[in-house]
C-alpha cells in the first residue's frame, strides 16, 4: 500500500511519522482499505491557520487577473486529470465512474468555469451616497467538506475564496479524502504562494472543531448535515465569525395533474437515486394526485427498475453502494421505522445484498402510503429511498411540500410550464426545478431555514468570500 498522504502547510507537504495516527479511507464496494491520510489534531490545525494568516496579505494584494488566471489553470489541470480523479473518486465513495467523470469531475470544471465568469464581472470601487464602496476579501477561510460531491464542494469553495482573495485552510471529509489530495498535488503545481492553500486531513472533533474556533479564521463555510452545522455555527459564534452552512434537505417533487407521468417518474427517481441517493437536493418526497395514487406506484416502480446498484468500477454502472457502511447502516434503519410507521413497500427494502459481495450496497427503495405523521416525510435519509405522498388539491400539494424543517430544494412537473412557475414560486425553498431542470452552477445555490446560512455557486458564491467597505468623504478620490 502507497505511504499515507500528509497534510499541505505552507507550500509543502508534510510527512507522517512512522507511528503517527493515520486515517485508512475504505472502498465501499470491497471494504478494503483505498489509501490513508494523516489524521491531524490541533497543532496541525494551528500551523496551518498561522501558514493562512501570513500569506493572507501578499494574496488579496495580487490583481485580480492573477488569480483568475491560478484558478481558471486549476480548471485545465482538473480536465487533465479527469479520469485520475473519478477512478480515485470512484474507489473512495463509491461513486459509479461514467457518473464519477461526468458529475463529480466535470461539474466541479463547470464550478470554476462559472466563478471565474463572475470574478470577471466583479464590480470595482463604486460612488453610493457620498462615499466609496469597495469589496474586499474576508481573510483566512476555514473551508470543510462533505464526501458526497467532496470535489465539486472543494472546488466551490476554495475556488471562490481564492478568486475573492481570501487565504484557505481546507479539511476534507475523512470518509472520502483522497480526492482532496490529488487536487492540491495539482494546486502545487499552481506555484501559489505559500500559505495561500493548505489542507489538514482529520475528522471533526480532531480538526473540525479546532478549526472553526481558531481566531485567526475569519469565516468557516461548511458543507454537511444539520446537525453538524449547527455545532460548527455554535464554535464558530465564539469569535463572531461568518458562517456560510450549507445543510440538509427533504425535498419535494410536486406533480400537478397534467404531468406526463411515465417520463415524471423517470426524472424524479433520477433526482432521487443518483450518486446513491446522496444528494443534499435530491428530490425525495414525491407529492402525485391522490386520484392517480395507483397509476404513479406503478410508473416510480417500473422507472426504479434500472437503477440496480452494481459495481462502481463497471462501465454501465447507474448506482453504486452507499458512501460507507455507517450509511448504510443509517439508510436501513430509515427504512425500517417507515415500515414500522405504517407506510407500504413497493420496491426495495432493507435487506443485504451478498450476491453483490461485503459492500456498502441497498436496493433503491420506493415507499408508499407516506403521510406527514411519519418520520420518513421529514428526516433526511441520504440514501435511495422515495417516499409517496398523495394531495386531493394544488394548495395541499404546496403545503405538504413546504411542510419541513428544510428548505434546499424542490421540483415541479406540469404540461403548463407557466403553471409550474406559479406553483414555483410558492414553495419555501433556495432553489426549484421546472420540469425536470436541475443544478445551474451559474446561479446561487443554497437553503431556507435549515437547510443552511448563505449561498454558493457563481456570483453569489463569490460574494459569500467578500467585505464591502464603505470609505466616507471619498465619493470624488
Amino acid at each position: 500500500m502507497t505511504s499515507p498522504f500528509g497534510h499541505y502547510i505552507d507550500g509543502s507537504w508534510t510527512r507522517p511519522a512512522p507511528a503517527a495516527p493515520v486515517i485508512d479511507v475504505l472502498n465501499p464496494a470491497t471494504l478494503r482499505t483505498a489509501g490513508s491520510v494523516a489524521a491531524g489534531d490541533r497543532d496541525d490545525v494551528d500551523r496551518a491557520v498561522r501558514a493562512a494568516r501570513a500569506a493572507f496579505p501578499e494574496w488579496a494584494a495580487t490583481p485580480l487577473s492573477r488569480r483568475i488566471q491560478a484558478v481558471a489553470d486549476l480548471a485545465v489541470a482538473l480536465e487533465a486529470n479527469r479520469e485520475r480523479l473519478a477512478l480515485t473518486l470512484a474507489t473512495e465513495m463509491g461513486a459509479p465512474l461514467t457518473f464519477a467523470r461526468q458529475a463529480q469531475v466535470g461539474v466541479a470544471i463547470a464550478d470554476l468555469e462559472a466563478l471565474i465568469d463572475a470574478a470577471k464581472q466583479l464590480p470595482g470601487p463604486r460612488p453610493v451616497s457620498n462615499s466609496l464602496v469597495v469589496s474586499e476579501p474576508v481573510g483566512v477561510v476555514a473551508a470543510i467538506t462533505p464526501w458526497n460531491f467532496p470535489l465539486h464542494q472543494i472546488v466551490l469553495k476554495a475556488g471562490a475564496a481564492l478568486l475573492a482573495g481570501c487565504t484557505v485552510v481546507l479539511k476534507p471529509s475523512e470518509v472520502a479524502p483522497l480526492n482532496a489530495a490529488v487536487l492540491t498535488e495539482l494546486v502545487d503545481e499552481l506555484g501559489l504562494p505559500a500559505g495561500v492553500f493548505n489542507v489538514v486531513f482529520g475528522d471533526g472533533a480532531s480538526v473540525g472543531e479546532p478549526l472553526c474556533a481558531h481566531p485567526d479564521v475569519d469565516m468557516v463555510t461548511f458543507t454537511g448535515s444539520r446537525a453538524v452545522g449547527e455545532r460548527v455555527a455554535r464554535s464558530a459564534a465564539a469569535t463572531i465569525k461568518k458562517v456560510a452552512l450549507e445543510l440538509g434537505g427533504k425535498s419535494a417533487a410536486v406533480v400537478l395533474d397534467d404531468a406526463d407521468v411515465p417520463a415524471t417518474a423517470e426524472q424524479v427517481v433520477r433526482s432521487c437515486f443518483a450518486n446513491t441517493g446522496q444528494t443534499c437536493a435530491a428530490l425525495t418526497r414525491l407529492l402525485v394526485p391522490r386520484a392517480d395514487l395507483e397509476e404513479w406506484h406503478k410508473a416510480v416502480v417500473a422507472a426504479t427498475a434500472r437503477w440496480q446498484p452494481s459495481d462502481p468500477l463497471i462501465y454501465d454502472t447507474v448506482m453504486g453502494p452507499l458512501a460507507s457502511t455507517v450509511q448504510l447502516k443509517r439508510v436501513r434503519e430509515h427504512i425500517e421505522r417507515a415500515l414500522a410507521d405504517g407506510a407500504t413497500l413497493l420496491t426495495g427494502g432493507p435487506d443485504a445484498l451478498p450476491e453483490l459481495g461485503p459492500g456498502a450496497y441497498i436496493a433503491p427503495t420506493v415507499l408508499g402510503g407516506v403521510t406527514p405523521g411519519m418520520r420518513i416525510f421529514r428526516e433526511e435519509v441520504f440514501g435511495p429511498v422515495l417516499a409517496v405522498t398523495g394531495y386531493d388539491s394544488e394548495d395541499q400539494a404546496v403545503e405538504l411540500a413546504n411542510d419541513s424543517d428544510y428548505g434546499l430544494s424542490g421540483g415541479v412537473w406540469s404540461a403548463d410550464p407557466q403553471r409550474a412557475l406559479g406553483v414555483a414560486k410558492r414553495l419555501r425553498t433556495g432553489t426549484v426545478g421546472i420540469n425536470g431542470a436541475g443544478l445551474d452552477v451559474g446561479a446561487p445555490f443554497g437553503g431556507y431555514r435549515q437547510s443552511g446560512i448563505g449561498r454558493e455557486c457563481g456570483a453569489a458564491g463569490l460574494a459569500e468570500f467578500l467585505e464591502s467597505k464603505t470609505v466616507m468623504g471619498a465619493r470624488d478620490l
